[in-house]
């Protein structure tokens, strides 16, 4: 059963791009920072 759902993902991921990959990362890495900051700084 884990091993199904490893190779689906792997096979979903191969196709994305560079730069989806880069989006998604800059996307994850601001929505931390809101939740540390409290969401009081930044934008």
């Amino acid at each position: 059963m884990a091993e199904t759902t490893v190779r689906r993902r792997v096979r979903h991921v191969s196709p994305t791009s560079e730069s989806d990959r880069k989006n998604a990362a800059a996307a994850l890495q601001r929505a931390l920072d809101r939740r540390d900051n409290g969401g009081q700084t930044g934008h």
